[in-house]
């Protein structure tokens, strides 16, 4: 093959996707397979077999980008804020260009996320956009001129433990969150903080969230859609904690676009409300700022990646 191939790979919780694209965004290959869960070095045995599968297949040798879902320590360069807590504290970088034989980049998942989105899907042709990704956890990524923004601490993006900005009385001191604060973002935002505020709603009660499981957050929202009322009401404290988690990012960063992803990304509704509310907490006369869903949605991950690979020469 003539034209130059980026190798991907999606290092996540429960699986392994990797991705073959070239400088056209065409799409080569694609294979996924689960996570060894627990093992360091299995992890790295599965992304070493997929990248070795591919390249059989295709007959070409690449750079490997890899979207982890942690940050590398600018310190000892071994991962931290891994909820794959298996990779922690390790060289992950360095383990896999050994066991690779080839440079390799790596970043987080969602900065993968929105490098994706900025360069060929829905924040293609803005100069910054912050890609959010509101699943079971909450997180972001920014792009700035089709770069990553890293950061000095190498953690630019961690919206989702920053405190819940301008609380209600009823919103503090806030949930506790597994990084040991209270009333981070991501206890609100998340799945399962959403699905927990549907819960606390109905019991009056101070419940667990591993009691909010009756009831998922695209549960809510559908009954939300066919006019439950509790469900109606959960939603919409919902999307005003967005709109104010949002417009803090605005006015921090001011970027041009903001991308969506996570289960949550597809809830229609989120774009159409949550731009008429951060208005109202964005220090600005006017607010043109886009909401936007992925291009590529689950696949914007895995895409970025790839594009990680194309920032460093060909191997």
């Amino acid at each position: 093959m003539n034209k130059r191939m980026y190798f991907g790979v999606d290092l996540g919780g429960t699986k392994i996707e990797l991705i073959v694209i070239d400088d056209d965004s065409q799409e080569y290959y694609r294979k996924r397979i689960s996570t060894p869960k627990g093992d360091y070095q299995a992890t790295l045995d599965a992304i070493t077999s997929l990248v070795l599968d591919a390249e059989n297949q295709l007959k070409v040798k690449a750079v490997v980008g890899i979207g982890a879902p942690g940050a590398v320590s600018q310190q000892t360069g071994r991962m931290k804020n891994c909820n794959s807590v298996w990779l922690n504290n390790r060289p992950l970088k360095t383990d896999l260009q050994h066991q690779l034989q080839r440079p390799v980049q790596l970043a987080n998942d969602a900065n993968c996320f929105a490098l994706s989105e900025a360069t060929d899907g829905a924040g293609q042709g803005a100069n910054s956009v912050f890609g959010v990704i509101l699943g079971t956890g909450v997180g972001a990524g920014l792009v700035s001129n089709g770069a990553i923004v890293n950061g000095a601490n190498g953690i630019c993006g961690e919206w989702g433990h920053n405190p819940l900005p301008w609380p209600r009385s009823d919103e503090l001191p806030g949930r506790r969150c597994y990084c040991g604060q209270s009333g981070c973002i991501e206890t609100w935002l998340s799945g399962p903080g959403f699905s927990l505020d549907y819960s606390l709603s109905l019991s009056g009660q101070q419940v667990s969230s591993q009691d909010a499981s009756q009831l998922s957050a695209e549960q809510i929202i559908q009954l939300a859609s066919q006019g439950n009322r509790a469900c109606t009401l959960s939603l919409k404290r919902y999307i005003d904690r967005l709109a104010r988690g949002l417009a803090h990012v605005i006015n921090i960063i001011d970027p041009e676009v903001i991308v969506l992803g996570g289960g949550l990304s597809n809830c229609e509704v989120l774009y159409r409300e949550v731009p008429q509310q951060w208005s109202k907490y964005v220090f600005s006369d006017q607010v043109v700022t886009q909401l936007v869903a992925p291009r590529y949605g689950d696949s914007s991950g895995v895409r970025g990646a790839a594009w990680l690979a194309a920032a460093i020469a060909q191997y």
